[in-house]
């Protein structure tokens, strides 16, 4: 799950990281009020979306009186921000941060991933703060730092000084550095975070180290222990499927193509992508029912799917384990008979009780559910059926 900017700062100042002074506002009254509490002469105005690269977009803008303050607020507040993360209809802006401006000597580039490879929260850090890590990871990665934590003795005075001498700090901020480092680390453990980024942690003029953005993700299946974090949860800045999909514990993401798939298991799921893509066709969706999965769960998934009006034809693909064939073909005939839709339903089946799920998909044929004997054979005929049309 993403937090916004502001929502992660407050939680890097729980934990010692300094942040710039600043006020989360929905309004362009708000926003004048905050610059005024916060004083100065300079201010920067942040919209506050689930995406990178709203710098290059104008979703940050600089205001140097109380007068622009205001007008950067209204550009902003209740628009759209296209960036190159979110696509061409981009994301809604409900609100702005606004913070003091400061006075910029050094970026650099600090986060936290965890390293499945290595099993271990890894530190990536860079001298190349303020751009896309990924394109100097790319261009020059010999600028780019690793340090791995063991998790049994967590981060170590020597690594935090090795990477603050990497980054070329002194001696004050080499300390600075370190309390950051230490700070960051059990933010991250305790937080059950997947993603903690600072880009840029700047060196301010008076030498400071200062976190002016922040870009955290939480780990979806530790929110029960954080109850406090999941409120932070904002429903606006995901596909509107994609929310409904969260409700009833479904793994969806919304893609471009004209053939859903409904499948059990994220691995199936893409060899399932793959196979259609394969034949010709191209994959409206990505959609895990689990498998732990029930009859009512598969018709909201159907459901789901038929929202889609770029949908032209379903491919229904289950290898039963846990969940059961017959279960999986019921529920696609109550969806069926619910949704009462005219698309072809392509159904492949295999596993535990697959003669049952077969058999009532026979029984119900004239719901033009369409059988497959395998997974090459359900994209072959998903996609002749999208041919046809």
């Amino acid at each position: 799950m993403n937090i916004h900017e502001y929502q992660a700062k407050k939680l890097l100042a729980d934990y010692g990281i300094p942040v710039p002074p600043g006020h989360y506002a929905t309004s362009s009254a708000k926003a004048e009020k905050a610059a005024k509490t916060l004083g100065g002469v300079m201010w920067m105005i942040k919209a506050q979306v689930h995406a990178g690269g709203r710098g290059k977009a104008g979703g940050v803008k600089k205001a140097g009186s109380i007068e622009e303050v205001v007008i950067c607020a209204q550009e902003l507040i209740g628009k759209s921000l296209v960036t190159h993360q979110t696509g061409s209809r981009g994301q809604p802006i409900n609100g702005v941060l606004v913070e003091r401006a400061t006075m910029i000597s050094r970026e650099l580039y600090l986060s936290f991933v965890v390293d499945r490879a290595k099993k271990r929260v890894t530190v990536i850090t860079s001298t190349e703060g303020g751009m896309d890590i990924e394109e100097v990871a790319a261009k020059t990665p010999e600028k780019i730092v690793t340090r791995a934590i063991d998790p049994i003795v967590g981060i170590q005075g020597y690594q935090c000084r090795e990477i603050a001498f990497a980054l070329g700090l002194d001696d004050n901020q080499r300390k600075q550095m370190t309390e950051i480092l230490n700070g960051l680390y059990r933010l991250f453990i305790e937080k059950d975070l997947s993603l903690l980024e600072i880009n840029p942690l700047i060196v301010t003029q008076d030498g400071d180290l200062l976190a002016i953005d922040a870009k955290i993700n939480l780990d979806d299946n530790a929110l029960h222990r954080h109850t406090d974090l999941a409120a932070l949860y904002d429903a606006s800045q995901e596909d509107a499927k994609e929310h409904r999909a969260r409700e009833f514990d479904l793994n969806y993401v919304a893609l471009d193509g004209n053939i859903a798939c409904m499948v059990n298991g994220a691995g199936l799921a893409m060899a399932t992508m793959d196979v259609v893509k394969m034949h010709g066709g191209e994959p409206a969706n990505f959609l895990d029912v689990g498998g732990g999965t029930t009859t009512a769960k598969v018709t909201a998934a159907f459901k789901l799917i038929l929202s889609d009006p770029k949908v032209q034809a379903i491919l229904v693909n289950i290898f039963g384990g846990i969940v059961k064939c017959d279960l999986i073909a019921e529920g696609v005939i109550t969806a069926v008979r619910q949704t009462r839709t005219k698309l072809p339903v392509i159904v492949r089946l295999e596993g535990t009780r697959v003669a049952e799920g077969r058999a009532l998909l026979q029984q119900y044929s004239k719901f033009a559910v369409i059988t497959a004997d395998d997974l090459d054979d359900a994209a072959k005929k998903a996609v002749a059926a999208v041919g046809s049309k």
